[in-house]
């Protein structure tokens, strides 16, 4: 099993195929693994594709589970946020030899998207926004996610403070929009970037819109998500990546 040590992580990942390297952020909030890109538990298959079957003759496709999410695990700061996992990203980048990568996110892989395009803006070729999470009559979703996310690294670590929660759970959702970047960075993004709107509570509507109407260099394909729209959607996938990552 692949392990990235950091200083205060152990980062779990799975690399696929040859090619251009494409990072994947896995859908799942801050359960963020590689198991949300196979079939559920009980064998039906994900409304998306998964990347590291459908891309990997054209593409290093790198899945990751994210810190204290499926198999890897991390300490939890006040400081931590969005930049804490970039760190991770981009180390993992790093550690396989990779200089320019293409990132595509699912749920809040939309969010780790933008936030690695703030990093490494000479970095990221290209990016795929699939299901994008955003603010938008849902504050209760993401207080939801930061209690179960406490649950989770509490029952490996019970000395991690209610403080040290609230303040990780205020630096990850405290924001509005996309959390991790605001709507000024993104009408002045210039990486190119293909949108696969999401349509529920966790993935508004809205947010999708707005991010449709804000960025300069951005493809939207409307419908993505569905078995009978599968075929259609690694397709489109496919040739954005192949166009900006020659």
């Amino acid at each position: 099993m692949p392990i990235l040590k950091r200083p205060d992580a152990e980062i779990h990942y799975e690399v696929h195929g040859r090619g251009f390297p494409l990072l994947l952020y896995a859908p799942g909030g801050l359960r963020s693994s590689i198991e949300f890109w196979g079939p559920a538990a009980d064998g039906t298959p994900r409304a998306w594709m998964d990347p590291r079957v459908a891309l990997s003759d054209r593409f290093t496709v790198i899945s990751m589970d994210q810190r204290n999410a499926g198999k890897s695990v991390a300490d939890v700061k006040p400081d931590h946020g969005w930049h804490t996992f970039a760190a991770d990203h981009l180390a993992l980048i790093d550690h396989l030899g990779f200089g320019q990568f293409a990132v595509m996110g699912g749920c809040i892989g939309g969010s780790y998207c933008f936030e690695a395009i703030e990093q490494a803006p000479d970095r990221v070729a290209a990016a795929v926004l699939q299901n994008p999470i955003g603010l938008w009559e849902n504050r209760d979703t993401w207080d939801e996610a930061v209690k179960g996310y406490a649950a989770t690294v509490r029952a490996r670590d019970p000395s991690i403070s209610e403080t040290t929660i609230r303040s990780f759970g205020q630096n990850m959702f405290g924001g509005d929009f996309v959390f991790s970047v605001t709507r000024d960075f993104v009408k002045d993004c210039r990486t190119p970037l293909l949108l696969q709107p999401g349509t529920d509570k966790p993935h508004p509507a809205h947010t999708s819109n707005e991010i449709a109407s804000l960025a300069p260099n951005i493809e939207v394909q409307k419908d993505w998500r569905a078995p009978h729209f599968l075929q259609e959607s690694i397709n489109r996938v496919r040739a954005f990546l192949e166009k900006h990552t020659a």
